[in-house]
């Protein structure tokens, strides 16, 4: 039965999802290469209105931290981080990562995704959170980013102890003991958000010499429909990739709440839903997104019913807009080290014992795209289609010694 207005479970859920987005959207914009506020643009209308298309009543749709590494990875070649030709670039990404979505949700083609393998998703997924933690230690060690890579940066930031910022490290373990603490004592314990009050707060009172997010564009969303179109051959590779590769996390996580709940999802639905809101994020002046595995689970405990819930989180986000000044006392460290608590889930070690022990191909290729995501950093792309050409070796070799053995079979 379609609900045709808002539960109370719908609105408690919509709210609290959105108090966990603000946060996450400067820290994901960050990750991305853009000012922070606009991370804050991709949580309000896209997920607004993702949610008047979505098939699932729980997923949430915005800023996510592989999809914002990707944009990272495909920008940054051709831009300045930060700058305004670089926004342009990241609005014309998200423009055509909407357009791939959407036409292959209207063509039936939701289950392209699939052509990206297990392994691959796997490996690609675990490097991406190995570089998205790499470039977060700088933020909660307190020290300054050094160029040569994400990879380069991290170990500058481990390996020199002399420049740590004694309150940036104590914000960032507090942050993550209130995340993960705060979930063994109830699944809905608020940690981002309570660690986000406290640090702006604290950080206040103190006058915190450390980084801070800084002054925030607060005031109402304005719409950009001026695109660098001379730029969309240098995308359109990058913007296929993500197109498909930020799928996945939308897909998997629709398909495991229907398999939970035994109701049915539309894989080409959903695939439009996304697509319409990368438009959204286009004329936002935001980046591409996807949808979140965290916030869509935050979404279903606290009582979500319907899409509704994703709806009221788009327009609280939205409302919030005027008042993000709030948001400028934050420690970078905290945002930081939520981003490491957010993303750390990925690194899913014990799927790798299980491939080395049950499917040794399944291994090599999982752990070649591991490989190749990293030693491709900053250009991630590039490592989803080393994984699939591994992936489709490891197919074609399988199968022609299964054809051998057959005939050596039929020779006894």
């Amino acid at each position: 039965m379609r609900v045709t207005h808002p539960t109370t479970g719908d609105i408690v859920a919509g709210i609290s999802v959105a108090l966990l987005a603000l946060p996450q959207g400067l820290a994901y914009a960050e990750l991305a290469g853009l000012p922070a506020q606009h991370g804050l643009y991709a949580a309000a209308l896209p997920c607004l209105f993702a949610a008047l298309f979505a098939s699932s009543p729980y997923l949430q749709t915005g800023p996510v931290a592989v999809t914002a590494l990707l944009t990272f990875g495909a920008l940054q070649s051709i831009a300045e981080p930060q700058t305004p030709k670089y926004i342009e670039l990241a609005a014309l990404l998200a423009l055509l990562v909407g357009i791939i979505r959407l036409c292959l949700g209207l063509l039936n083609l939701g289950k392209i995704a699939n052509l990206l393998t297990d392994p691959v998703i796997l490996g690609f997924t675990s490097g991406a959170a190995i570089l998205i933690i790499f470039s977060q230690l700088p933020k909660t060690l307190g020290v300054e980013d050094v160029d040569g890579g994400v990879l380069r940066s991290g170990f500058h930031a481990v390996s020199n102890p002399q420049q740590w910022h004694g309150y940036a490290i104590l914000f960032s373990i507090g942050t993550i003991i209130t995340i993960f603490g705060g979930r063994r004592l109830h699944r809905l314990f608020p940690g981002v958000l309570l660690s986000v009050t406290l640090g702006i707060f604290i950080s206040w009172v103190t006058n915190y010499s450390g980084s801070v997010v800084g002054e925030l564009e607060a005031g109402f969303l304005s719409l950009n429909f001026k695109f660098a179109w001379s730029s969309i051959s240098e995308l359109l590779l990058p913007a296929f990739v993500i197109a498909l590769v930020g799928f996945a996390e939308p897909a998997s996580i629709a398909r495991t709440f229907a398999t939970e709940e035994n109701s049915h999802w539309d894989p080409n639905k959903e695939m439009v839903s996304q697509g319409v809101a990368n438009l959204a994020a286009a004329i936002s002046h935001a980046f591409p997104v996807g949808g979140s595995f965290g916030r869509s689970a935050l979404n279903r405990f606290a009582g979500a019913k319907s899409a509704w819930s994703g709806a009221i989180t788009g327009a609280f986000v939205l409302i919030a807009l005027p008042f993000t000044f709030l948001l400028e006392h934050l420690p970078s460290s905290i945002l930081g080290a939520t981003v490491i608590g957010a993303v750390i889930r990925l690194i899913k070690l014990k799927n790798f014992v299980d491939y080395i022990r049950n499917d040794v191909s399944g291994a090599v290729v999982g752990f070649g795209t591991l490989i190749a995501t990293l030693a491709t950093s900053p250009r991630i792309e590039r490592g989803i289609l080393i994984g699939l050409v591994l992936s489709s070796a490891s197919y074609f070799l399988t199968k022609r010694k299964n054809q051998d053995r057959s005939e050596k079979l039929l020779d006894q």
